[in-house]
């Protein structure tokens, strides 16, 4: 009795020394998930210079599209106001979508207003009249100072094309909704930066951290999601004379 007493015990005492397996296990799996994750995020031109995102499972194409563009902006960004252009230079050329989203930093005093007022154009006028609106704003940046200044640039700019611009332009808080929800879904991904612009493409995604790199990093895209070529037609075997 004593000495089996003895061997249970030596054998809880084994057990409790025995190192335990599974923390080690979902160490590694932490380990490896991270190394993915940082590996993707230098999925970049220029090679290596990308930045490191906490969620970029939303970084796709609409339904439909082999690629697109996918953009976060800031309409007081003046390294958006120089993306700007060469961004919708690429989509008319390639005839690609744009999925853009406003990412109105918060250091910056009036990017959110504008941003809702381009909101509104694009939800109340037309898309295209809401995209000249914002290619004026960054046109004018410098001049624009104050929100003051943009309320002044604004009800310039509309009485110019026609447009009546109401007293209270989102009575019930839906255009600053919508910007909000940008803002969060930047937050989601882990932005650190405006503009941030992705290829992206049913094989996945490259962070533009050049600009005039964008033509580049579209051709790869379409050229890796292009259709494969259709399979010719098996020859038929001659027949044999006298068949």
């Amino acid at each position: 009795m004593r000495l089996n007493v003895m061997n249970r015990r030596a054998k809880n005492a084994a057990t409790m020394n025995r190192p335990a397996a599974r923390p080690t296990f979902l160490l590694a799996a932490v380990l490896i998930a991270t190394a993915a994750v940082t590996a993707a995020a230098q999925n970049s031109v220029p090679p290596g210079k990308g930045n490191s995102f906490r969620d970029t499972s939303m970084v796709k194409p609409p339904a439909g599209a082999r690629v697109a563009i996918y953009e976060f902006e800031d309409l007081e960004c003046p390294a958006c106001a120089r993306a700007f252009p060469i961004v919708h230079a690429a989509i008319e050329r390639y005839h690609i979508p744009l999925v853009r989203h406003d990412f109105p930093l918060k250091m910056h005093v009036w990017s959110f207003d504008a941003a809702v007022k381009a909101r509104f154009l694009q939800d109340k006028v037309s898309p295209k009249v809401a995209e000249e609106y914002r290619a004026d704003v960054f046109a004018s940046q410098t001049a624009i100072a104050s929100k003051d200044d943009l309320e002044a640039f604004s009800r310039r700019w509309f009485q110019k094309h026609g447009v009546a611009m109401p007293f209270v332009m989102d009575p019930y808080g839906l255009l600053d909704q919508e910007v909000k929800s940008d803002y969060t879904l930047g937050e989601r991904i882990g932005l650190s930066q405006t503009p941030t612009i992705f290829v992206v493409s049913t094989k996945g995604w490259t962070q533009i951290m050049d600009p005039n790199l964008l033509y580049q990093a579209i051709d790869t895209a379409l050229a890796e999601t292009a259709p494969a070529p259709a399979a010719r037609p098996a020859r038929a075997a001659h027949k044999q004379a006298g068949e």
